[in-house]
């Protein structure tokens, strides 16, 4: 069984989910209080219009479920469209990235269905509850820590488009590492939440509120669009990864397949060389595009041994927000990375997200997720082989440097031994040191038996919890 904790991707998301853990809640039940406050401190990462998939798995039965809340494409009931973007190329590190953004780019926001869905088949504190922590955070304000401030900073084009300039550079000035961000919007969107359910978003006032910001700034989500969404339970992808079973899920993350092809860093003498080979065989064709679209992870193990892996997503966010409720749209139909072929309405947008649990003879031993997009895979990889090939600790697991290849090139974090720069060379890669360790690595947390790990590049955070055997009723 996994220690029983949390972690994320902000000290505060992991705070609300842990509350609620002691409190005798189940790992549903802090999954969902921790991405309710992730929709509050993270919210330069993920948002509740947003979308994400989870993997569950039941400490009772042993049984593990994939959930489906990603984004769906709007349009159901409306005349055939094209969506009218705006374009826009930011700095991301060393990369420029291009994005397309605006209220066209929004997709049926998918997070609040499958945050019921999770509460509803496995939560067992009353829904209220659950989303008083982050109710809490918004009244109060939370932290801006140092990896949010510095992709605010490359993404203040867009975030303080709109309602936007008022929240992230409130008098003109840009908020910084250590600011309070204030989202006062936020205190009564969650009040709606507590009180209409997650359901808010597709039937209540706040689909109202979303529909009304449709209609007057051209975006293209119906009231069709919303009545038709629901998340989906699915049996999830299952493979192995160095004779352990894994589950997961396929579409555009690349895995299983990528596990079942990694072979270990045993050979060639061991050390970086041979472990970034070993990772670079497992990649295969990498020559993905770099995307720059914001993620965050969470991971929850309850005292009872069920598990919740969530990720969450608004992309880059169309740099629109409901008026007076502080909710950015997702801005998923211009990820150009997601869109491979003609969007159709209703049908839910592909992603790289890759919630996944890892079991041995004993049961679960690891489970984990990344931010990161095209940079995910990558990014689970290293920390997984980490863990399981190597026997490193969670925490030095998601901090090890990392590297990225895309197309010809390899990116790579300043820590990354020289040796293991001369294997990328060795395979044709030109190398690209950056100068500091940067969140476009991707963002890893997990749990193992011994303890968690959110990641240093996201301000991530992991907290273990003691349960309790008292649970309030619904």
């Amino acid at each position: 069984m996994l220690r029983p904790g949390l972690a994320a991707g902000h000290p505060a998301t992991v705070e609300a989910g842990i509350e609620i853990l002691e409190e005798g809640g189940t790992a549903a039940d802090a999954a969902v209080a921790a991405s309710l406050a992730s929709c509050v401190a993270e919210t330069v990462m993920t948002g509740l219009l947003g979308g994400g998939h989870a993997i569950y798995l039941d400490g009772a039965s042993g049984r593990a479920e994939n959930l489906d809340c990603f984004v769906a494409v709007p349009g159901l009931g409306a005349a055939r469209w094209e969506p009218e973007l705006l374009h826009l190329d930011v700095p991301f590190g060393a990369e420029l990235v291009h994005y397309a953004v605006g209220p066209a780019s929004c997709g049926v926001p998918g997070l609040p269905a499958g945050l019921d869905a999770l509460w509803q088949a496995h939560g067992r504190l009353p829904w209220p509850r659950l989303v008083e922590p982050a109710l809490r955070l918004a009244r109060a304000g939370t932290l801006l820590p140092s990896a949010h401030a510095a992709c605010l900073a490359m993404l203040a084009p867009v975030m303080t488009m709109n309602e936007g300039a008022a929240l992230y550079a409130p008098g003109g000035e840009l908020l910084g590492t250590d600011s309070i961000l204030r989202q006062p919007g936020l205190v009564a969107a969650l009040e709606i939440v507590a009180e209409e359910g997650a359901g808010s978003v597709y039937r209540g006032s706040l689909a109202a509120a979303l529909l009304e910001l449709m209609a007057e700034r051209g975006g293209l989500v119906t009231r069709a669009d919303l009545d038709a969404y629901e998340a989906i339970w699915s049996s999830p992808a299952e493979g192995r990864f160095l004779g352990r079973r894994v589950e997961t899920r396929r579409d555009l993350s690349g895995f299983p397949d990528t596990f079942e092809r990694f072979r270990g860093a045993g050979g060639d003498g061991g050390g970086e060389r041979a472990r970034v080979l070993a990772i670079l065989d497992a990649l295969g064709d990498s020559a993905a595009p770099t995307d720059g679209g914001d993620t965050t992870n969470l991971v929850a193990a309850d005292a009872q041994g069920s598990v919740c892996v969530l990720t969450s997503s608004l992309g880059l966010g169309s740099g629109d927000f409901l008026p007076g409720l502080d909710l950015h749209l997702n801005s998923m139909l211009g990820e150009a990375d997601l869109v491979r072929g003609p969007l159709e309405p209703a049908e839910r947008m592909g992603s790289m997200m890759a919630p996944t649990l890892v079991h041995d003879a004993d049961g679960i031993e690891v489970a984990a997720g990344a931010a990161g997009g095209t940079r995910l895979r990558t990014a689970l990889l290293t920390a997984l082989a980490a863990v399981l090939d190597e026997g490193v600790g969670a925490e030095d697991a998601v901090s090890r440097p990392r590297f990225h290849p895309a197309g010809g090139l390899a990116n790579a974090e300043p820590d990354l031994a020289d040796e293991a720069l001369d294997a990328l060379r060795s395979r044709g890669l030109e190398v690209r040191v950056w100068e500091d360790r940067h969140h476009y690595f991707g963002g890893v947390s997990l749990i193992t038996r011994s303890g968690g790990a959110g990641d240093p590049r996201r301000n991530g955070a992991a907290a273990a919890s003691a349960g309790s055997p008292g649970a309030g009723a619904r």
